[in-house]
Order: structure tokens, then C-alpha cells, then sequence
């Protein structure tokens, strides 16, 4: 099923055609079969949204701890240590994310955003260039591999 999902993801060109894509990987990525670690989910979920990010990270970790292949996991850890400021700790997650996941067009975006404002064009456009490829026309996309480019060539780089 995932598979068929990314399949159609990359012809996608319409943006309502790629958000019901999206949504159907996304709610693939965060369930598993295990009901103890899908409530533990939840909670870090609601700990993010309410902006309590030190205590979805404990959920997080908690649920990495007990199932360390769960890509999702790994991914929320990542955003909630981003909303903290803290980039390198959630560029360590997004690499966990991405070696369970490769496919995670969530965490290559928002590494892509963070290797920008970190001001690491070069590895920011290598990142942008990967998810071209699973999604091309994600909405944003071209604009973020011009930005990227332009940046790069004013370094002269």
C-alpha cells in the first residue's frame, strides 16, 4: 500500500491530488500494531500541540526506546527538538527518520529547511534534489531548488 502511495505521489501534479497522497502515507507512517505505543504516539502528539515539547519528547523517546525502527518516532522527536531551537539534535533525528524511511518527504523538507538556515546551501539543495525525486511537484518545491541555487551561485559556489 505504501508503496502504491509513493508510485502515485511522483505523477501527482495537482496540489489537492499530492495533500490526499500525503495524508494517506502519513496516516500509514503514524499507526503500528501495537496499541501501547499508537496511545504513546498520541500523547507526544498532543504534547506537541500544545507546545509542551519537552514532554513529546519524552513520549517520543520513550516509544524510540521500545521500538527503535519506528521511523515516526524518530520524525516527531525531530520536529519537537526543531520547535526547541534545537537543529543539530533534530538533524540527528531526521537521520534516523531517513535511514528507517528514506522516502520521508516530511523530514527531508524540514532538513532541507534547517541545513538553509544553518547556511549549508550545498547539502540544503542535495536534500531538496532527493525529494524532487519522490515527489516533484510538491508545492513549494521548485521555488525552494531556485531560492537554493541562487544562493548558491551568489557564494559563488
Amino acid at each position: 500500500m505504501l508503496d502504491e502511495l509513493f508510485a502515485r505521489l511522483r505523477l501527482a501534479t495537482a496540489p489537492a491530488e499530492i495533500e490526499v497522497l500525503q495524508d494517506g502515507i502519513w496516516q500509514l507512517w503514524l499507526t503500528t500494531d501495537n496499541v501501547a505505543i499508537d496511545k504513546a504516539m498520541e500523547e507526544g502528539l498532543r504534547a506537541l500541540q500544545a507546545e509542551d515539547y519537552t514532554r513529546a519528547i519524552e513520549y517520543f523517546t520513550r516509544i524510540i526506546q521500545v521500538n527503535p525502527s519506528f521511523a515516526e518516532a524518530w520524525n516527531k522527536r525531530a520536529t519537537a527538538h526543531y520547535l526547541r531551537g534545537e537543529y543539530r539534535a533534530s538533524l540527528d533525528d531526521i537521520r534516523e527518520t531517513l535511514h528507517r524511511e528514506p522516502r520521508h518527504f516530511g523530514a527531508l523538507w524540514g532538513q532541507a529547511g534547517m541545513l538553509r538556515q544553518l547556511g549549508d546551501y550545498a547539502r540544503a539543495l542535495r536534500v531538496l534534489n532527493r525529494l524532487s525525486v519522490i515527489c516533484p511537484h510538491l508545492p513549494g518545491l521548485q521555488k525552494q531548488l531556485l531560492e537554493v541555487r541562487e544562493q548558491l551561485e551568489e557564494d559563488g559556489l
